[in-house]
């Protein structure tokens, strides 16, 4: 990407910021709020984490459906911001558990929302401003992890110097900026669909499949991503009870996997146009396998600094390629595609915490991230599976 197609795509990266920033601060948040603040039992959080994953899981698709019938995008990015602004200052207002499972269920789910939107619109975003698809999408990627980097630690500090209302309400005016970044960025009749959709669609009609083809690639994101979130989730409690780490063990660990994930996210278009993207997935799936391994054999800091970097060297690539894979089978419906991929992502999240929670109390929190590296080598599988089943849909990807 040229200094100029950066200068260009500036504007759309502030509004993913923005919108970023609003969710890192929110969901990591919420489980130390109910829990902690409201003082209520972690089958609480089980609750309400059920109720905004299922919104959510609908709101894609219907937001899908809509912008994949050419449906202008402006409207459903000002609903998602709302929804947040709602939500935060019902809280800010009101932090009690009625209005967390009413207002805050409802609102942050809305909001929730907007990430698959933002991906599925910067397709024809970088179209329009004639920037790489796949470079564009790496900064996408880079911007969302930098949100990422930044959100959880600013709620936490918030929380803990003035309060967990104080984090509603900076949230609630980190959305007036998130607005006013939609209001004069997003143009009013831009919709979803590029110039290559509207001709794969005219060329190639929707076949059943094209939906088997998309649905495994979906599932080999699922295996991954579901090992991501059970090392992401046991990480933490295997250094601090296990290994006996120092208490700042997690966060030195999250700040280094992040840094390197950015670095991996950006130099990712590199690799796919050297090698193609099933090719790139592959090795990076390999390269999960040796992590998560890694991670599981950590006995102390020097080794947890490294397995650190390699597990976010992994990550980046594999966040950044796994949607770009999942897109290649979309035949025209990129946004049901990304919904599909977001929805994924979502649900792995979901399963991971009983399973740690389970496994960490009857065996040890080690045995979560060793299982963690089964679903890598699952995804593997199914990756060389889809090779097999789906290379004439996607002869154009190595």
């Amino acid at each position: 990407m040229t200094f100029s197609d950066f200068r260009s795509a500036l504007p759309f990266l502030a509004l993913q910021l923005s919108g970023t920033l609003c969710s890192s601060m929110i969901v990591p948040f919420m489980g130390y709020f109910i829990v902690e603040d409201l003082e209520n039992a972690p089958l609480i959080l089980s609750v309400y984490s059920v109720l905004v994953v299922a919104l959510t899981l609908f709101l894609n698709k219907r937001f899908a459906k809509a912008m994949d019938a050419g449906n202008p995008v402006f409207p459903l990015i000002g609903i998602a911001a709302s929804g947040y602004l709602m939500a935060a200052c019902a809280l800010s207002l009101s932090p009690t558990l009625w209005v967390t499972l009413t207002f805050g269920v409802i609102g942050f789910s809305f909001g929730s929302s907007a990430v698959s939107t933002m991906f599925t619109l910067s397709r024809s975003y970088a179209e329009a401003r004639k920037i790489p698809t796949e470079q564009f999408n790496a900064f996408m990627r880079a911007t969302t992890s930098t949100g990422w980097m930044m959100g959880p630690a600013l709620s936490f500090v918030i929380a803990d110097s003035l309060g967990a209302p104080f984090v509603f309400r900076v949230c609630a005016a980190l959305v007036v900026i998130w607005l006013t970044l939609w209001w004069h960025i997003v143009p009013r009749n831009m919709t979803s669909l590029t110039k290559s959709d509207k001709a794969t669609r005219a060329s190639a009609p929707h076949a059943p499949l094209s939906d088997h083809a998309l649905y495994l690639a979906a599932l080999v994101c699922f295996c991954l991503s579901t090992a991501h979130s059970l090392t992401f989730s046991a990480l933490p409690l295997f250094y601090v009870q296990e290994v006996n780490l120092p208490t700042f063990a997690p966060g030195l660990h999250f700040s280094i996997k992040t840094f390197v994930e950015i670095f991996a996210i950006l130099s990712t278009p590199y690799f796919i146009q050297r090698f193609g993207v099933r090719l790139t997935l592959g090795g990076t799936l390999i390269l999960a396998i040796v992590a998560i391994e890694f991670l599981a054999q950590i006995n102390s800091l020097k080794m947890m600094m490294l397995g650190a970097a390699i597990e976010g060297l992994y990550y980046g690539f594999y966040a950044s390629l796994s949607i770009t894979f999942v897109q290649s089978f979309a035949n025209g419906r990129f946004a049901r595609a990304t919904a599909i991929y977001w929805n994924t992502l979502m649900v792995s999240g979901l399963i991971a915490g009983p399973l740690v929670g389970a496994i960490g109390q009857y065996h040890s929190f080690q045995a979560v991230i060793q299982l963690a590296a089964l679903g890598a080598v699952l995804a593997l599988g199914i990756l060389v599976l889809t090779r097999a089943l789906t290379a004439p849909l996607a002869s154009d990807q190595t």
